[in-house]
């Protein structure tokens, strides 16, 4: 089973555990359509899993929202 540390991935998410999940839930559903994976994984792991790897590598990221 994959360990990631919660931690680094609340880094790349500004800090908000609502923004992270709904950025690996969008990044998951992607490559679970066929879109590329964007770090070496086994083709066994699960989508989900391998959309926090690549937010915690960086590949994947959320972008600062605007205010009007």
């Amino acid at each position: 089973m994959a360990y990631i540390e919660l931690e680094g991935l609340l880094d790349r998410s500004m800090g908000s555990i609502y923004k992270l999940v709904i950025l690996a839930a969008k990044r998951a559903l992607q490559i679970a359509e066929g879109q590329p994976k964007l770090v070496a994984a086994p083709a066994s792991m699960k989508p989900s899993t391998v959309a926090l790897y690549e937010i915690e590598a960086g590949k994947v990221f959320c972008e600062a929202s605007k205010k009007a």
